[in-house]
């Protein structure tokens, strides 16, 4: 089985389930360019908690864990299976590595991890997992964390880390889903793209200090903490690292896609 790269999926609003677009369209052809998985662990920006905690349900439910959209979001349903011994891998994973992992047996998949996943699998016929991100902890951490799940990559495991790549619902709320890209959010996305072809590590940890509009990007690190999780667990310096999309909506939020590690042909 060959080694799985490790994603970082801009999953935007949940329309994205519904609404065309460039992300949309990118993310319905996105799985005949990757090698096919036996199961996909989601680090999404919408699973929360003080440790590490990697799920383990058998059968998770769909989780709609939002307010005031059509009801036709909420009859969507994405009915893959769980796995819970790779839950478990997971967690043994990390405790190795310093980490002190926690397992929940009940949660099921949030939008983050359903809303991407019901376009690049709408069969839902691979088994997922998810893993919490800390929003206490800062990027360094989230990369260690990644750095932990490296050995997944070649158990054929696909690590799928979903958040934004700009975040800063403020300015989305004043725009309208066409808007041209904001000055400040187009020089952001472009320098994290130069740091990740140029492999400068320590600049993206400590993007908040050394990127343009840091902090109007992300008014809290939450959707991009997913990113450096992604990134731990695929940055070696032999591998590749490629932005597969780059578009926007609503002319502030940032749909990229990166891609850790070789992708087939």
């Amino acid at each position: 089985m060959p080694r799985m790269p490790s994603l970082f999926v801009s999953h935007g609003s949940p329309m994205l389930a519904f609404e065309d677009g460039p992300a949309r369209r990118f993310l319905l052809g996105l799985a005949p360019l990757l090698p096919e998985p036996r199961a996909i662990l989601v680090i999404s920006a919408h699973y929360e908690t003080g440790l590490p905690t990697v799920t383990t349900n058998p059968a998770p439910d769909t989780i709609h864990d939002f307010y005031g959209f059509p009801q036709a979001l909420y009859r969507l349903r994405y009915p893959a299976p769980g796995a819970p011994e790779l839950g478990q891998r997971v967690a043994g994973l990390l405790s190795s590595q310093g980490f002190e992992a926690e397992t929940d047996p009940d949660r099921g998949f949030d939008h983050g991890a359903w809303v991407p996943l019901i376009l690049i699998n709408p069969h839902a016929d691979i088994p997922v997992i998810q893993l919490s991100i800390s929003p206490q902890r800062d990027p360094a951490w989230h990369y260690r964390l990644g750095e932990a799940l490296r050995p997944l990559r070649d158990e054929g495991v696909m690590i799928l880390a979903t958040g934004s790549i700009t975040h800063n619902l403020r300015d989305l709320m004043r725009t309208s889903p066409d808007a041209p890209p904001a000055a400040w959010a187009s020089a952001f996305t472009e320098w994290i793209d130069e740091k990740v072809e140029a492999r400068a590590i320590d600049d993206l940890l400590h993007y908040r200090e050394r990127a343009p509009n840091a902090v109007h990007a992300h008014p809290t690190e939450d959707h991009l903490l997913p990113f450096f999780v992604a990134l731990g667990a695929g940055a070696a310096e032999s591998e590749p690292a490629t932005r597969l999309h780059h578009s926007f909506t609503y002319g502030t939020l940032g749909m990229d896609v990166y891609a850790f590690g070789a992708l087939p042909g």
